[in-house]
């Protein structure tokens, strides 16, 4: 793969990942709008696995919890980490069935299409901005529930189909039940870890049954870059957040996106 291609990659996929704006879309329209050959799973394997160390790190204190919580339930101790991390297990399922179930199918492929990216991304901008214009923020990450669990992890599922974004429908959940912006932030972004990490072995075995497992510098230098893009973005986002910032901006570009890729598509 060309030095280009593995750069734009790689902050495309760090800036992306956890910007309410789907990630998946930017990586699958690189190739079609560039005529670039595809990425390629070991690519992908590189910068999901990037994008995981960099929200582990931004989030260092709360995976810490999350850690101590699964040793905890491991041992059969009740604690609020245990209960966390319990909680974040629950919000994984849906996805990981829903994930399995349309790889199994063979339906992934069909969705990776530029009609139905740039559909996604205006009908789930406009969700977003309805959740966030509407949703009280009153809630904090201690009041998060089984419930609130429940509805994130199927908002989550739903985030398989490209264009819709990972952390924007699980933001636009987290707005709708009452949650603040930056408290909305931070738990969809802890749903990301198991989701991701689960994609990544999913990936991974995939390569080893292909024999395609290869490790070389482009794969170390896109998984570098898609780690330090991506606490870049994190940093800028939760700041925005925290200053009591809107989803707004994001919600203009993703209309602004999906408006383009449907001229595109249709003319």
């Amino acid at each position: 793969m060309a030095l280009f291609d593995i750069i734009m990659l790689a902050l495309i996929q760090g800036v992306t990942e956890f910007l309410p704006i789907s990630s998946s879309g930017h990586l699958i329209l690189w190739p079609l709008l560039t005529g670039h050959p595809d990425q390629g799973l070991m690519m992908d394997v590189a910068v999901h696995l990037g994008t995981l160390v960099a929200v582990c790190l931004y989030f260092r204190r709360d995976v810490g919890v999350l850690a101590r919580g699964v040793a905890h339930l491991a041992g059969g101790q009740r604690s609020a980490e245990a209960r966390m991390a319990g909680l974040i297990a629950i919000a994984t399922v849906p996805a990981l069935i829903a994930g399995l179930g349309l790889k199994l199918a063979g339906a992934m492929e069909a969705l990776r299409v530029v009609e139905v990216i740039g559909w996604t991304t205006i009908l789930w901008g406009i969700a977003l901005w309805l959740a966030d214009r509407y949703g009280a923020e009153r809630r904090i990450g201690a009041d998060w529930g089984l419930r609130d669990a429940l509805a994130m992890g199927f908002a989550q599922a739903l985030a398989l189909v490209p264009g819709t974004s990972r952390s924007g429908i699980t933001m636009m959940a987290a707005r709708a039940l009452g949650f603040r912006r930056d408290e909305a932030a931070r738990l969809s972004l802890l749903m990301a870890v198991p989701v991701t990490l689960a994609a990544i072995v999913l990936e991974f075995i995939e390569l080893l049954g292909r024999d395609a497992l290869r490790l070389g510098s482009e794969l170390l230098l896109g998984a570098g870059l898609s780690c330090l893009a991506a606490l870049a973005a994190l940093s800028v986002m939760m700041r925005m957040f925290r200053a009591e910032w809107t989803m707004t901006p994001f919600v203009v570009y993703r209309l602004v996106l999906g408006t383009s890729l449907l001229i595109l598509a249709y003319s």
